[in-house]
């Protein structure tokens, strides 16, 4: 067992998933001398070689296209984007192309491709660098999404969305990058895609969430717990595809439902997962389904704290629903 964060974790997972097979190649803006922007790809470059650690042009669309076409002919391509925020002149790529080739192809193509980013706010990025985008790219059919808390999750995920023969956009909280360390497993091992985890157990309310988000969630469900509110946490992992017999098994025990994420409001995953909750278990529910988001705005700089849900927002919320 090796003590370390998430940035740690996914370094591993790279460096391993590169030994194990001569397929593996990464490549993205600054990722092999500078080992990225966050330093996720430091000294790979050393050990693997510039034909399998390649520094690309500004150029997202160029990384992105040349990753796909390695993808067809059966490398394991890992594409970097600096900032999910910047992915945009690569998104018609993605969603036309890349999410699309097995289901064009009949099955005869797969396109086994990781697009790895940070996302999210919480580091002072302003609207630039602080996006939540999943819910766009979650509404792409064909593409997985993948959205880890911690870095034992980190590692786990990260190898399982290499070994995957599709597509996945595997995301990175970097508000959470640095924020703390725990141990995980030198060995090899995977986490699968699309099962959730119950991180707390509880009785009165399940809360959902993902990425840097769980931490507050879990902050408010152990203030709930002061005042005598036992909540259900559970952590999604990913949420293409969803683990949906989890959430179920939990609001059907609890009979409430709160949902926490960073992106705004309107059309985010939170109102997905809202949807969902009301086909399914709508006659368990004993008040009304809630979310606990961003706002609709662009991403402020100065008002960052404000923006982003807190332990108290969420805990407002909390109270809400068990008082209705």
């Amino acid at each position: 067992m090796v003590d370390t964060n998430i940035v740690g974790a996914i370094n591993m997972a790279l460096k391993e998933e590169m030994e194990r097979d001569n397929n593996v190649v990464i490549l993205g803006e600054d990722i092999g001398k500078d080992g990225g922007v966050f330093r996720a790809t430091q000294g790979l470059i050393d050990k693997f070689g510039r034909d399998r650690v390649l520094d690309t042009p500004l150029s997202e669309s160029g990384i992105i296209g040349f990753a796909t076409g390695l993808a067809l002919y059966g490398v394991r391509a890992i594409a970097e984007i600096q900032f999910v925020d910047f992915i945009w002149p690569a998104a018609d790529q993605i969603i036309s192309e890349v999410a699309k080739f097995r289901y064009r192809s009949g099955g005869e193509y797969t396109c086994p491709m990781v697009i790895r980013s940070p996302y999210g706010g919480g580091v002072k990025g302003a609207h630039y660098h602080s996006q939540s985008p999943e819910s766009i790219f979650a509404h792409t059919a064909g593409l997985k999404i993948v959205i880890p808390s911690n870095p034992f999750d980190a590692k786990g995920l990260l190898i399982s969305a290499i070994r995957d023969s599709d597509p996945v956009l595997f995301l990175e909280p970097k508000r959470i990058y640095r924020a703390f360390t725990e141990e995980v497993p030198e060995d090899d091992y995977t986490v699968p895609l699309g099962k959730a985890n119950v991180v707390k157990e509880g009785t009165d309310l399940t809360l959902v969430s993902y990425g840097s988000m769980l931490h507050v969630t879990l902050e408010a469900a152990s203030l709930a717990e002061d005042e005598g509110i036992s909540c259900e946490v559970i952590d999604l992992r990913s949420i293409v595809p969803l683990d949906l017999d989890t959430i179920g098994m939990s609001v059907m025990k609890t009979g409430r439902f709160i949902s926490v994420t960073e992106a705004p409001k309107t059309s985010g995953f939170s109102a997905e997962l809202s949807a969902l909750v009301a086909e399914n278990w709508i006659e368990y529910m004993e008040a009304p389904i809630l979310r606990v988001t961003g706002y609709d705005t662009p991403f402020p700089l100065t008002l960052e704290s404000f923006y982003l849900p807190t332990p108290k927002r969420v805990l407002d919320n909390i109270k809400k629903s068990v008082s209705f």
